[in-house]
């Protein structure tokens, strides 16, 4: 299995560079973790934050999953890896940061735009169509748009909107909503381009992404 055993060789890179190079801060890491920001992001695997931002092990609190969403408060589900992992990350370890990060040409977004993983009839797809159903009325809003006007790409609009939502959708956990007003914790949206290697940030007031400047 010549996927597995990459992961084994990289392993052993690992602990010959960077797991040597940080001994002390892995030693402090082994008891307790402390990060200031919590980022939720998408699972893809051309994107990972943690490379994005540079950030050294034990800064980041990360949740993954198919196109970085967060679904509103549903007191009826009692299992929920994004409200146990924002419960464990606002009230435990007090973040200061919840960030939702997307990214451009993003699969579950183009899914969702084009129905792709509709179930043919055999169950397959059923799971992300469910999922991806958390921003159907969003996205119906952004096709909606595309009909009147043709020149829109609702590829990205929709990456956009839906991190829009995603937020909007964090503050219907009243921890999030009391953390907020008491000024602890603060939330933010931002965007990767895989191509260009820009990133986005979303102005709160605005509700406008615009670039970061890159370094010159």
């Amino acid at each position: 299995m010549p996927a597995f055993q990459a992961l084994i060789d990289g392993y052993h890179r690992f602990r010959a560079g960077p797991w040597r190079e940080q001994r002390l801060r892995y030693d402090a890491l082994a008891t307790a973790q402390a990060p200031r920001v919590m980022v939720i992001a998408c699972s893809d695997s051309r994107v990972d934050p943690t490379r994005v931002f540079d950030a050294a092990p034990g800064e980041m609190f990360v949740l993954r999953n198919i196109a970085n969403l967060v679904p509103p408060l549903d007191p009826t589900l009692a299992q929920s890896s994004v409200a146990a992992a924002l419960e464990y990350a606002v009230l435990i370890l007090k973040v200061d940061y919840v960030i939702v990060f997307g990214h451009a040409r993003c699969g579950g977004i183009e899914a969702s735009l084009s129905g792709a993983y509709r179930s043919p009839g055999a169950g397959e797809g059923d799971f992300i169509q469910r999922w991806m159903g958390l921003i159907a009325p969003v996205r119906d809003r952004v096709l909606e748009a595309v009909g009147s006007n043709p020149d829109i790409d609702p590829q990205p609009v929709l990456e956009r909107a839906s991190i829009r939502q995603s937020i909007a959708n964090l503050r219907t956990y009243p921890f999030v909503r009391e953390a907020e007003a008491a000024g602890r914790l603060r939330l933010a949206g931002a965007i990767f381009d895989i191509a260009d290697g820009r990133l986005l940030l979303l102005d709160s007031e605005s509700g406008a992404f615009s670039a970061v400047p890159a370094p010159s």
